[in-house]
């Protein structure tokens, strides 16, 4: 089930919604904890069990971290290692095991002429799992550093884990965000209407931006990138960037919504990040609780930038490479994480100061650039992603294949309108118009035309899930 559905908004939110505001409040985390498995057994019911093995594992790994120690010692490192190894271990055997086995298959082929023994089992993802191993990894990870105590009830803890808001795509939320609402927490009616305001805005992102000019990506997919031009292959860039992020971002604000509705204040996750003047900037706003994590959990404890340029390189090169391995389990995704970090550390050494002292030509670099790399990102099949690059850059390719010079004025358009709406809303622009129509009292009225646009191009279009659900 995803939230840009019928039957999430018509059918399981308002009975869900129903029954948790007549629980009473001591119980309430018993409701939204039973309502989360229930929403993610909807849509995944052969991994529920995982999920609740992940709640149960931690719950008491972390009890036995924390109970009578005062220190960190020998049994809390075995029982962290303990924890990590179980979160990591069914992750990487979900998302990682096949390709891990294909790649060792084919170096032992190479090595020695024989087809690898190693069998390759293709796994089905279970969904969130990306999402809420990090989640339950940075709260062990936390207690075993005495920055919290270990959560006294399984249902508090399960409840912050399952939460179905953010279970599926994040935002990734830290404990300590949320610990007091776990134990008290009111919704008032400015809390449930302006949650249900940014859960629309959040729908009319996903359903009228992203999967409106998402139709382009994929023409151009059916199409075969063999036989675009140029000018299209630049389209198809800026359209799947744009869908990226009202895709993801439209989520977000979604989860954020939703939380609001239930009595807890979930982190925002993006800040605007195409007015960003560097790729370093970029990340800084994008997906915010995930550069959060990697920050927390990673780069500092590697030591950061504290012990030198050659070391701050080093400890950017691990981030990154773990930052895309995260995101898929594909060559594409390792070369997208060594393009940006490679960005990144160009930046850092003498790139950010030219870019700083020109508003122009730092923005010219990012919106070209960043594109290119969500190319990079979108297309796991190599072969494909080189034939897409060489059409974007003709200057460093030959092809014989005829083209139609002229495709990219058909899907301009029939698609301009999009690129402008997305432009315009990817900019600061349209909050400062919204806080606006706050004071007028008219932001009402334009959510509600909002919501029933949406509604409309829910019940004439297929169910689209968020890109994100892939990771």
């Amino acid at each position: 089930m995803v939230f840009s559905s019928l039957e999430f908004l018509f059918r399981f939110l308002p009975l869900f919604l129903i029954v948790y505001y007549l629980t009473p409040q001591k119980y309430r985390n018993v409701t939204l904890f039973a309502g989360s498995i229930i929403f993610y057994t909807i849509g995944e019911a052969m991994y529920s069990i995982l999920l609740l093995a992940s709640v149960l594992v931690n719950y008491i790994l972390g009890r036995c971290m924390y109970r009578g120690e005062e220190e960190k010692g020998r049994k809390q490192t075995i029982l962290l290692t303990l924890a990590l190894c179980f979160d990591f271990g069914m992750l990487f055997f979900f998302k990682y095991s096949a390709f891990v086995a294909e790649n060792i298959n084919v170096i032992i082929g190479k090595l020695t002429g024989n087809a690898g023994a190693l069998p390759v089992v293709e796994q089905a993802l279970p969904l969130g799992i990306s999402f809420y191993t990090f989640q339950i990894a940075a709260y062990v990870i936390d207690v075993y550093r005495k920055n919290i105590k270990a959560e006294d009830s399984l249902i508090c803890l399960g409840t912050y884990l399952t939460m179905f808001p953010q279970l599926i795509a994040g935002p990734i939320i830290n404990y300590t965000e949320v610990s007091h609402c776990l134990k008290k927490r009111h919704v008032t009616t400015i809390d449930f209407e302006n949650g249900l305001k940014t859960l629309t805005i959040g729908l009319a992102a996903k359903v009228i931006v992203a999967d409106r000019i998402g139709t382009l990506w994929n023409s151009i997919q059916m199409i075969g990138f063999e036989s675009i031009s140029t000018p299209l292959a630049w389209m198809g860039a800026f359209a799947y960037s744009i869908q990226l992020y009202f895709d993801f971002s439209g989520y977000s604000m979604m989860a954020i919504g939703l939380g609001k509705m239930l009595g807890f204040q979930i982190p925002v996750n993006f800040d605007h990040p195409y007015i960003s003047k560097s790729i370093t900037e970029f990340w800084r706003r994008w997906h915010i609780t995930l550069g959060r994590w990697f920050r927390e959990y990673v780069y500092i404890p590697l030591g950061g930038n504290r012990k030198g340029k050659p070391r701050m390189i080093f400890n950017l090169i691990v981030v990154w490479l773990l930052t895309a391995i995260w995101h898929g389990a594909g060559w594409n995704f390792v070369l997208w994480g060594v393009v940006l970090v490679s960005f990144m550390m160009l930046e850092k050494l003498f790139l950010l100061r030219y870019l700083e002292k020109s508003k122009v030509l730092s923005h010219i670099y990012l919106i070209l650039l960043v594109p290119v790399t969500w190319v990079i990102f979108a297309i796991t099949d190599m072969g494909q992603l080189g034939t897409y690059l060489g059409r974007m850059f003709p200057f460093f390719t030959k092809s014989g294949v005829t083209i139609n010079r002229l495709d990219y004025l058909k899907y301009f358009k029939d698609y301009w309108y999009l690129f402008g709406i997305g432009i315009l809303f990817s900019s600061p622009y349209p909050s400062v118009l919204y806080r606006v129509f706050q004071k007028k009292r008219m932001e009402t009225l334009a959510v509600a035309v909002l919501f029933w646009i949406s509604i409309y191009y829910l019940a004439i279009s297929a169910n689209n899930p968020f890109l994100y659900f892939n990771f």
